[in-house]
């Protein structure tokens, strides 16, 4: 793993948090209903993909070990560049099916990154 990549993964655990943490107990009519919160999962999930996006360009490696991080990638430049053509569903998709993935793939890297005790 490259010197750089453990303060990536780490942005990523932060922000894939972030989401979980406000989303919880909510639905998609409440996502779909309340702007603030849209646009603060769309920040976070763009951070995510710019982490994965650095992470591919300085550690392909690593990041060729998290699932789908082409998609997540391609997710964030839609959310950036396309926001006119975000679709409130495919977000909540990404919360509750893609989400919990990645953290698991984000916090297993930083376990296996971590030095010993």
């Amino acid at each position: 793993m490259q010197p750089r990549s453990p303060k990536l993964l780490e942005d990523i655990r932060d922000a894939a948090a972030f989401i979980v943490e406000v989303t919880a107990g909510r639905q998609l009519a409440d996502y779909s209903a309340d702007r603030l919160l849209r646009q603060a999962v769309e920040r976070n999930f763009e951070i995510i993909g710019e982490a994965v996006k650095r992470l591919a360009q300085h550690d392909p490696a690593t990041a060729s070990r998290i699932v789908a991080y082409a998609q997540i990638i391609a997710f964030r430049n839609v959310l950036i560049h396309g926001y006119d053509l975000v679709d409130h569903a495919l977000v909540w998709n990404a919360i509750e099916r893609q989400l919990p993935a990645l953290q698991r793939d984000v916090e297993s890297l930083l376990g296996y990154s971590a030095p010993p005790p």
